[in-house]
């Protein structure tokens, strides 16, 4: 079997034409940069209330967020009192913090319900979040 060793294009075109491979690159990277726009990040919506006196907290803690509608999240996920308070006694040994990420529309006896589950659990550090703008 014998292979030309030089390939003439076709119809006496001496090179190939790249504006169509250009274009098409340009259509993709507009495609990928528009719908990378649509993809949503998971996240609870939660309006952290201002306080001038907050401090930042570099240490690792167990989360437990408070939406507006009462609605608790442990960890970012949704949790009732009871799982909640499995949750914070199994954790309290081995981690005594305890970060309440609560709405600044949500109840406040429901705050002081977690502050309580956490206190009863013998956490010694209970911190709420707060925004410093």
């Amino acid at each position: 079997m014998r292979f030309k060793r030089h390939m003439e294009l076709e119809h006496g075109l001496k090179q190939i034409d790249i504006a169509p491979l250009i274009d098409m690159v340009f259509q993709l990277l507009i495609f990928f940069m528009l719908t990378s726009n649509f993809v949503m990040q998971p996240g609870i919506k939660v309006n952290l209330p201002k306080a001038v006196t907050s401090e930042l907290i570099k240490e690792e803690a167990l989360e437990v967020s408070v939406s507006a509608e009462n609605i608790v999240y442990l960890n970012g996920r949704v949790s009732t009192i009871g799982e909640l308070k499995t949750a914070i006694r199994a954790v309290a040994k081995k981690n005594p913090s305890i970060l309440i990420k609560a709405d600044r529309r949500a109840s406040l006896g429901r705050v002081v319900e977690i502050w309580d589950i956490c206190r009863e659990a013998g956490v010694s550090k209970i911190n709420i979040a707060t925004d410093q703008d």
